[in-house]
């Protein structure tokens, strides 16, 4: 096993990474506050694991909610559920909350640890690649608007966060690769030593050897961590890690929720940002054609949907609702070269156009 600690203070956090940790109650329970524990989790993986995690919690009164699964489930409505469950068996200011799933009952999970009676614990036990790469790690919570993603949220770190590797071994190739999209991110944005690796060792993370996922999910987590502790709340540094979300999230809405998954969106979205880096001169066609072998290689979408499926007009229209506009701005992540991105609003909005158009 491997820990990895988010340095926030007082109010650091150990990530566990390693094989069967989602059955060892001694690693778990010293993270558990008061009596009560509530299990939130959705149709594909409780009949996974539920049964063996409430094991791991036997020494508490333990409830269980089961959510559907799906992006398009991610909404207040099907969050009331949460807090429907906790407040029918009275549970008190005390309690733990654990998310038991993918990123969606992470963020879930997390925001009504933060909204119920103002704010509970909660502990993150990831089940897809991407929620452990990603979403489980730094806090961030929400659910969806239909006219945007993740607009309704707040910032709620977990008491830990376990990540049993094992899990991914029942995880569809389809979702396997979704969470190669956020990895190769990391590659992208600030670590290009990690970039090369996974260039060279896209095959064994495709084949699932547990050797070289552990070794992706430990170097995701570690650069994830350091800038989370640096900007926990995205004030500037922490805004990185949003490549290719803007565009990505415009799809995942402009689509319908759960048409395409967040990491092809991501995937995509990454594509268009470094095509619009190579308009304005910052990157070259070398680096642009690495990253679309690698995201193919992945079994990833390199092309966002076609304008007769998103029309430019609607397409700019979903990125201008998106959380990182700025005083009518939309801020971009673009790239530099491989591993040196920023954060910008100046651009040229005739480039952006051109990317729309012509990247396609």
């Amino acid at each position: 096993m491997k820990t990895l600690t988010v340095d926030l203070g007082d109010r650091s956090y150990p990530i566990f990474i390693g094989q069967g940790l989602i059955d060892q109650p001694e690693l778990i329970q010293p993270y558990v506050t008061g009596t009560q524990v509530l299990i939130v989790s959705n149709t594909t993986v409780a009949p996974l694991y539920l049964e063996r995690v409430k094991q791991t919690f036997s020494d508490y009164d333990v409830q269980t909610v089961v959510l559907p699964d799906g992006e398009q489930y991610k909404n207040l409505e099907i969050l009331n559920r949460i807090f429907d469950v906790a407040i029918e068996h009275h549970f008190d200011r005390k309690c733990t909350f654990v998310a038991l799933g993918g990123g969606v009952i992470g963020d879930m999970t997390g925001f009504a640890a933060a909204a119920y009676q103002r704010g509970v614990n909660f502990i993150q036990m990831p089940t897809t690649l991407l929620s452990q790469v990603d979403s489980s790690v730094g806090g961030k919570t929400g659910v969806n608007h239909p006219q945007g993603k993740n607009m309704i949220g707040a910032f709620h770190q977990p008491e830990c966060v376990v990540i049993d590797t094992d899990t991914l071994n029942t995880l569809e190739d389809r979702e396997l690769s979704a969470g190669l999209a956020e990895v190769i991110k990391y590659g992208l944005i600030v670590d290009y030593p990690f970039f090369e690796w996974l260039e060279q060792n896209l095959p064994g993370l495709l084949d699932r050897k547990a050797d070289v996922l552990a070794e992706a999910i430990e170097r995701s987590c570690q650069n994830k961590a350091d800038i989370v502790a640096k900007d926990e709340k995205e004030a500037g540094l922490r805004a990185l890690f949003n490549l290719g979300h803007t565009f990505g999230h415009a799809i995942e809405a402009g689509m319908g929720y759960g048409v395409w998954l967040h990491g092809e969106g991501v995937s995509a979205g990454m594509m268009q940002a470094i095509y619009l880096s190579k308009l304005m001169g910052d990157l070259t066609q070398a680096d642009q054609d690495r990253a679309a072998a690698i995201l193919s290689a992945a079994r990833l979408p390199v092309l966002p949907p076609s304008t007769d499926d998103m029309p430019n007009e609607r397409f700019l229209a979903l990125m201008a609702g998106d959380k990182k506009v700025q005083a009518g701005k939309i801020r971009l992540v673009l790239l530099k070269a491989i591993g040196q991105a920023y954060v910008t609003g100046d651009y040229s909005p005739a480039l952006l156009e051109r990317t729309l158009t012509e990247y396609r």
